[in-house]
C-alpha cells in the first residue's frame, strides 16, 4: 500500500512539477527553505506587532504608519534585487558560471548603493515627510512615528546587504543559505525586542534599536558567507567594489521597472493609509492587525512565488518556453490550495489569534470581517494578481508587469479606495474591498498576458553554448 502511494505520489509530482530544465526534486528543495523562512518572517512579525501593542493603541498605529513608508522605500532596492536574481537565474540556466558570478557581485553593488542613497534622502526630510503623510494623526501617535522612521532609515543599507545576498544565491538555488541569513536576522531582532520592548519598557525606540542591530548582524554575516564560505558564485571583494556598467544595465532593465512599480504601488497603499489615518486611531489599529493576518494566510503562496523567480528565469535560460509555462500554471494552482487551506486552518482561531494584539472590543466586528471577506477573495485572485507577474518578470517581461500593476492601483485601488472608505462611509472595509477588487482586474491583465507570446520573447542575457 505504501509503495503504491509513494509511486502515486512520484508519478503527480513528476507530472506536473518536472521538467527537462528542472525536477520536482530540485523544486522542493528551493521551495522548502523559502517557505520556513517566510513563516519564520511572518511569525515573528505577528509576534512583534504584538509586543509593541503593549504599549498602546498610539504605538501600533504609529509602527503600522512608518512600516507602511518603510516598505514603500525598502520595496525599491528589493527590486533592484530581484532584477540581479533573475539575471543570474537566466545565467545559471544557460550555463554560464562566469556571468552568474559577474551578475552577483553587480547586483550587491547596484542595491547597495541605492540603500545608501534611500537612507540619506530619508534622514535629510523626514519630519516634512511625515507631516505631509501622517499630519492629521494624534500628537502622541506622530512622536512615536518620527522615532520609529530615523530608526529604521539608519538600518536600510544592512537589509539591502542581506536582500541583496540572498537574491544572487536564490538565483542559483542556494535556498538553505538564504533561509539561515534570514533566521540570523528575525530571531536577533525578536530577541532583542523581547529586551528592549519587554524587559526595558523602552517602546518604540527600543524597536528601532532592535532592527538596527539584527539587520546589519545579517548584513555582516552575508558577507562573510559571500566572501569566505561560497563555493558557488566565487565573489571577491573587489569584484563587488568594481562598477560594471554592462551588468548595471541588465539588472536594471528587470529592477528599474519593478522599483517604479513598488514605489508607485506602496505609494497607492500609502495614499490609502492617509484615508485611514483620517479615520481615527482604532481604523489604524483595525488595519494594521488585518495586515498581519493576511499576511498568515498568505505564507505559502509567498513562498511559491519567490522560488518561481528562480524556477522561471532558469528555464528561460535554457530557452525551454514550454517548461516556463507548465511550472507558471503549477505554482498558481498550488499557491490557490495553499490560500484554501490557510483559511481553514486560520479561521477557528480567530479569537485567540487577534488578542494577540489586545485590540479593543469596538473593532472585533470589523476585524472578524475582514479577514473572512479577504480569505474568500484570496483564493482565486491573490495568485494571478501576484505569482503570475513574478513569473513574467523572471522572463524579462518586467515593463509590462509594472505598468499594469501601476495603472489598476491607482485607477482601481486609491480611487474606489476613497470612494468606498470616505465618500460612502465605509471605512477599513471599504477600502480593503476596493483592494481586492483591484487584485481582480489586475489578475485578469496578467492571464492575458500569460496566454500570449510576447512575454517570454525579451533577450536579456547573450546565448551561450552551455548546457
Amino acid at each position: 500500500m505504501m509503495v503504491r502511494f509513494k509511486a502515486y505520489c512520484h508519478a503527480i509530482l513528476n507530472k506536473y512539477l518536472s521538467g527537462e530544465s528542472i525536477d520536482y526534486r530540485q523544486v522542493i528543495s528551493l521551495f522548502l527553505p523559502i517557505l520556513i523562512d517566510q513563516a519564520f518572517l511572518v511569525g515573528l512579525s505577528l509576534v512583534n506587532t504584538a509586543m509593541i501593542s503593549s504599549s498602546g493603541v498610539a504605538a501600533i498605529s504609529a509602527v503600522s504608519m512608518v512600516d507602511s513608508l518603510n516598505m514603500f522605500l525598502v520595496n525599491v532596492f528589493v527590486a533592484i534585487a530581484t532584477g540581479g536574481t533573475v539575471v543570474v537565474a537566466q545565467y545559471k540556466g544557460s550555463g554560464n558560471d562566469k556571468m552568474v558570478s559577474k551578475a552577483a557581485s553587480s547586483s550587491l553593488s547596484a542595491v547597495t548603493l541605492v540603500a545608501v542613497a534611500l537612507s540619506l534622502l530619508v534622514l535629510l526630510f523626514y519630519h516634512p515627510i511625515l507631516k505631509v503623510l501622517f499630519g492629521t494623526a494624534e500628537p502622541e501617535v506622530f512622536s512615536h512615528a518620527g522615532t520609529y522612521l530615523v530608526g529604521s532609515c539608519i538600518s536600510y543599507t544592512g537589509i539591502a546587504i542581506k536582500e541583496a545576498v540572498n537574491g544572487a544565491l536564490r538565483g542559483i538555488g542556494r535556498t538553505r543559505v538564504t533561509l539561515v541569513l534570514s533566521l540570523i536576522m528575525n530571531l536577533t531582532y525578536v530577541l532583542l525586542n523581547v529586551v528592549f520592548v519587554h524587559y526595558l519598557d523602552m517602546g518604540v525606540l527600543g524597536l528601532s534599536v532592535a532592527v538596527n542591530i539584527s539587520r546589519y548582524v545579517a548584513a555582516g554575516c552575508a558577507l562573510f558567507y559571500l566572501l569566505r564560505m561560497d563555493a558557488s558564485l566565487r565573489i571577491q571583494l573587489q569584484d563587488v567594489l568594481e562598477w560594471n556598467f554592462s551588468m548595471f544595465k541588465k539588472i536594471m532593465f528587470i529592477g528599474l521597472p519593478f522599483a517604479a512599480e513598488q514605489l508607485f504601488f506602496n505609494g497607492g497603499k500609502m495614499l490609502t493609509q492617509i484615508y485611514i489615518v483620517s479615520l481615527g486611531t482604532y481604523a489604524i489599529a483595525t488595519n494594521a492587525i488585518s495586515s498581519v493576518i493576511a499576511m498568515l494566510l498568505q505564507i505559502p503562496s509567498i513562498a511559491l512565488s519567490t522560488a518561481l523567480v528562480t524556477v522561471v528565469g532558469q528555464c528561460i535560460g535554457r530557452r525551454n518556453i514550454q517548461d516556463a509555462r507548465k511550472f507558471t500554471r503549477s505554482f498558481m494552482w498550488l499557491s490557490s490550495g495553499a490560500l484554501l487551506l490557510m483559511g481553514l486552518l486560520l479561521l477557528p482561531f480567530f479569537n485567540p489569534l487577534v488578542k494577540m494584539f489586545s485590540p479593543p472590543a469596538e473593532i472585533m466586528d470589523d476585524l472578524y470581517l475582514i479577514m473572512l471577506v479577504n480569505f474568500l477573495a484570496q483564493i482565486p485572485l491573490w495568485s494571478i494578481s501576484f505569482l503570475l507577474p513574478g513569473a513574467l518578470r523572471a522572463a524579462g517581461d518586467s515593463r509590462f508587469t509594472s505598468i499594469s500593476s501601476m495603472l489598476t492601483m491607482w485607477l482601481f485601488r486609491v480611487v474606489l479606495g476613497y470612494v468606498f472608505g470616505i465618500t460612502l462611509g465605509y471605512g477599513v472595509i471599504g477600502v480593503w474591498a476596493a483592494m481586492q477588487l483591484e487584485w481582480g482586474v489586475r489578475g485578469a491583465v496578467f492571464l492575458w498576458r500569460y496566454y500570449g507570446d510576447k512575454w517570454y520573447k525579451h533577450r536579456l542575457i547573450e546565448p551561450t553554448g552551455g548546457k
